[in-house]
This record gives C-alpha cells, sequence and structure tokens, in this order.
C-alpha cells in the first residue's frame, strides 16, 4: 500500500478545523505549534500516548529527570540521602517550588502523586513493591523505606516514557487515573489555560511566572527549564498539505510530525528545519487483548507471526527512505545495550505458513474487532497493512475506526469485544519505553491487552536482581523469545519521524519536543 494513499483515506474520516481563537494583541509573539493530532486526554496518570506526554512535560515536573546520556539528574530534588545498605532514601525538595495555583509542592503531595504513579506504571509498581514505606517527614523530605535495594530508584523517579512520575497537588489525586480530570495543575514552566481551549483546534499554555529554573544549563529533560515565549499555542491541523502550507507562510513556527513525502517541500524553504525529532525513534506494535477469544489462545496470536513482514509497514509510514525506520526489530529499542535479533527470523511475510498455524491453533471463523485511529497518520497507516494482514491468513474483521483520543479511551475498556471492547490495536512506543524490561508496557500483564505470561514476568524480576550487563543482556533474550513465543505484542519495526521548525529556534532537543529553553534567536 501507498503511504499518500493511506493518509487520504485517513483525512477522508477526519472533520474540518474548526477556527482557533485568535491570540490577545497584547502578548509577545508567542510560539505556535502544529501538533500530530489533538490533545484528548489531559491526565498524564490515565493514559500515556504521547501527545500527553508533551503537554505533561510542560506543564508537570518530575523529582529527577533524564539528560541526553539517560543518565538520571535531580530536578525538583535538591538532595538526597541513601542509607541502611540502600534501603532508605532520604529526599530533600528545591525550596520555593509552587504549583501553577500558588500553593507550595509539599511532600505531601510528592508522597501522593507517587503513590497514584505506582498504581498504573510498570516500573513504579515494581518500586512500590520493595517499599515498606512511602512518607512525608516534613514539609521538604520525603522518605523511602525499602525492603531491600532498588537501584533504579532515579531511574524509575526520571523516565520520560509513560507513565512518567509527574508530581501535583494531593488534592487532584483521587481523580487523577479515572479519565475525568480536567483540572490541570502543576508547578513546571509552562501552566495550561483551560479557558482557552478549543477542542478539536486550540491548546494554549501560558509561562509561569513564579517558576524557578535550576541553575544547570538545559540538558534534555533535566538541568534548567526556561520559558522563554510568554505563550504557547497549539492549532490542530488534521489536513497534511493544509499543515505544510501554514508552516511555509510562516502562519505557525513549528510542526510536530511531518510526513517523510512532504518533508522534501518544506526542506526547499530556507526558513524552516527539518530533522529527526527523536534519535531513540518510535516503535510500532499490534497488540491483543488476551482476555477474550481468539487472541486469549497465545496460539493464535504466535500464528500471525510468519506473516508480518516489518518493511510493508515502515515503508507504509515513512516511505522509502531506509534512514527513517528500521525493519528486524525486536521487543526492545534498536542500538541500545538490550537489543537482539533474538527470533526475529520468525518475521518472514510467510502468509501460507501463517495460515496453516492459524487453523492449527483453532481459530473457528469469530469476527475480531481492529480499532483504528483515524487522526493518527502513523498509526493508521500500520493499521491499514496490518488488516490486510489479518485478512489475507484468514481473520473475520470489524474495522472499528474512532478519533485518537477516542481510541486511546477505548483500549483501556475489558469490555466484551464488538460489545465496547477491542480486539487488536495498534500503538507507537516511544523508544525510551523500551530501553528494557523494566518500564516496557508491552511486556506488562497491567497494560490494556492484559496478557499474563508468568515466565516473562519471572525473568523480569531476575533482570533487576542481575548482577552485571552481560547477565540483563542474556535475560533480555530470553524475554524476546518468550515475546516470540506468546505473542503478547508483534514489534511493527522502529521509525525516526520528522520534525519542522523556524530555523532561528535554537535550543530544540531531539526529545518529543518540550517547549522549554526553545528560543527564537
Amino acid at each position: 500500500m501507498q503511504r499518500r494513499t493511506l493518509l487520504a483515506s485517513s483525512l477522508a474520516l477526519t472533520t474540518q478545523l474548526a477556527a482557533p481563537h485568535i491570540a490577545s494583541a497584547q502578548t509577545v509573539v508567542p510560539l505556535t505549534y502544529i501538533p500530530v493530532t489533538d490533545l484528548t486526554v489531559l491526565d498524564p496518570f490515565f493514559a500515556g500516548p504521547d501527545i500527553t506526554s508533551l503537554h505533561a512535560s510542560n506543564v508537570f515536573e518530575t523529582l529527577y529527570a533524564m539528560d541526553r546520556d539517560l543518565v538520571p539528574q535531580r530536578q525538583m530534588v535538591e538532595s538526597e540521602a541513601v542509607e541502611d545498605d540502600g534501603r532508605r532514601w532520604t529526599m530533600t525538595l528545591r525550596p520555593g517550588l509552587r504549583f501553577h495555583d500558588g500553593e507550595p509542592v509539599l511532600a505531601q503531595d510528592v508522597v501522593a502523586s507517587l503513590r497514584k504513579w505506582g498504581t498504573i506504571d510498570v516500573l513504579g509498581a515494581k518500586l512500590m513493591s520493595v517499599t515498606d514505606a512511602l512518607t512525608a517527614v516534613s514539609d521538604r523530605v520525603v522518605e523511602f523505606r525499602l525492603k531491600r535495594p532498588f537501584p533504579l530508584m532515579k531511574t524509575a523517579l526520571s523516565k520520560p516514557g509513560t507513565f512518567t512520575a509527574f508530581i501535583m497537588p494531593r488534592r487532584l489525586i483521587p481523580l487523577a487515573g479515572t479519565g475525568k480530570l480536567t483540572e490541570i495543575v502543576g508547578s513546571g514552566p509552562y501552566r495550561y489555560v483551560a479557558d482557552e481551549r478549543v477542542i478539536g483546534a486550540r491548546v494554549v499554555y501560558a509561562r509561569f511566572d513564579a517558576y524557578q529554573p535550576r541553575p544547570e544549563p538545559g540538558n534534555w529533560h533535566a538541568g534548567g527549564k526556561v520559558a522563554h515565549f510568554p505563550r504557547v499555542i497549539w492549532t490542530v491541523i488534521p489536513d497534511s498539505s493544509t499543515a505544510a502550507a501554514t508552516m511555509q507562510k510562516g502562519e505557525a513556527d513549528w510542526w510536530g510530525d511531518v510526513p517523510p513525502d512532504l518533508a522534501p517541500l518544506l526542506r526547499a524553504d530556507r526558513r524552516l528545519q527539518v530533522q529527526v525529532q527523536d534519535l531513540l525513534g518510535g516503535d510500532i506494535v499490534m497488540r491483543f487483548n488476551a482476555l477474550y477469544p481468539p487472541f486469549d489462545n497465545p496460539a493464535v496470536r504466535h500464528a500471525i507471526l510468519p506473516a508480518i513482514d516489518q518493511s510493508a509497514f515502515m515503508t507504509a509510514i515513512a516511505g522509502d527512505d531506509r534512514s527513517l525506520w528500521r525493519d528486524h526489530v525486536g521487543a526492545f529499542s534498536v542500538g541500545k545495550p538490550m537489543s537482539t535479533d533474538a527470533g526475529v527470523e520468525i518475521m518472514e511475510a510467510n502468509v501460507g505458513k501463517a495460515r496453516r498455524l492459524l487453523t492449527q491453533a483453532g481459530y473457528k471463523g469469530e469476527t475480531i474487532v481492529v480499532m483504528v485511529a483515524a487522526d493518527y497518520p502513523a498509526l493508521f497507516a500500520a493499521a491499514m497493512v496490518g488488516v490486510d494482514v489479518l485478512k489475507k491468513i484468514g481473520f473475520t474483521v470489524e474495522l472499528l475506526t474512532l478519533d485518537y483520543g477516542s481510541y486511546t479511551q477505548r483500549r483501556a475498556s475489558k469490555a466484551v469485544p464488538g460489545k465496547g471492547g477491542w480486539n487488536v490495536f495498534f500503538n507507537s512506543f516511544s523508544g525510551y519505553s523500551r530501553l528494557d524490561p523494566a518500564a516496557h508496557l508491552g511486556l506488562s500483564s497491567a497494560w490494556a491487552g492484559w496478557p499474563k505470561i508468568d515466565e516473562i514476568e519471572a525473568l523480569r524480576d531476575r533482570w533487576f536482581d542481575a548482577e552485571d550487563l552481560a547477565d540483563r543482556q542474556a535475560i533480555a533474550r530470553q524475554i524476546q523469545l518468550l515475546v516470540f513465543r506468546d505473542a503478547p505484542f508483534l514489534p511493527l519495526g522502529t521509525t525516526y519521524g520528522l520534525t519542522a521548525f523556524d530555523r532561528r529556534f535554537t535550543g530544540v532537543e531531539r526529545s518529543h519536543a518540550p517547549f522549554f529553553n526553545v528560543r527564537r534567536g
């Protein structure tokens, strides 16, 4: 399938852009940004799509933050003490931290936020399982008392991938995670302006003047976060050609997700810089609902693997430029220490073999509901290729086309497929989210799909306790082989998405587009 054909189909399913609200003339020229899709999930503890992570990384803060070398650095924390052979951590918050409502950030807010985060995040749950007590010793001091040492403490509290340990006011915590959190109050460099929100068209952020950046230079998600723009305005433009024209006219400063076939057009404009946004890449996967037939049967999931041709998925998403994608990809991020090619050879584009395996697995012809996000081009393209593969090997497919916000929320449903539930969806993981088994949602039985594979869970526990890198790599290899045996998800390749912005901009990080430290030269 040709990528432009897929995008055209996607655009036909979306609605026209509503007229954006005009910015106040009293402000200095804002940063204007075109996101990949509308921001429909505001609560970063409810769901973790990239668009929500981008929103949250500017509004909320974390105790620690990753630098460009993926090393955790202090962020909200001024100092920490580690005692009792690593079983007691005492963290002191920086003085003067305030939430956007003017209230001070207190240790009680941190404790409430982390307890909630520990119920939704894979790595957070692991940390909480070894925590005897998490308490606010004073207004600025948080204490962990652990059952045993947890070497990944700072990693867990700093990771930018789903779900991030954001700190919010404790009064909001009972709502966080229900999908109904609409009051967004963080302590980051930008605050969300709720009364200027236009659903489907516009999201607005204003500089938080009480924010006190760290003194160190900005370094990816760590260090000083300086809001150089008094306002950041997202303008949602579903049509790619319209978005490209908007950039060329100078009516927007930054486009977050540039389709590769439009990149040459933008590169020809000397006012614009076009580059890969995230050097870690994004990994596309097919995820199954293991609660209901037919995908409660690992053999049915496994039967699809021989039919997979990752290059077909990648070409549909990113075209023929091989610098923008990788195939022969396994469970972990390409080029990183846990990456391995173990078992990858099973994906051989052999439809006939997959048909035979599906018959042997006992598939009875029941209809499977495949969810498709119409307004997210990469996921729509992957879904169209995936649906074609599923039909060719013998599945009866019902296509359920949704906007990305509804898609994200529906995948959390455990309802019966066809009655509010689903059987298959396609997802994009940030490269950070797949670096290793620690935070990998695809390996988790707690994430949408809910496959319970005891051997994988046992190996994850062993991975945490491994003594050196070689042991961890060996365990990661075993985990990947189990992924190709029981197929909790299918890896479909790695993409390196493009972004375009005003060439005068400095401070643009190769990450999911945080707006702090960016300035117009």
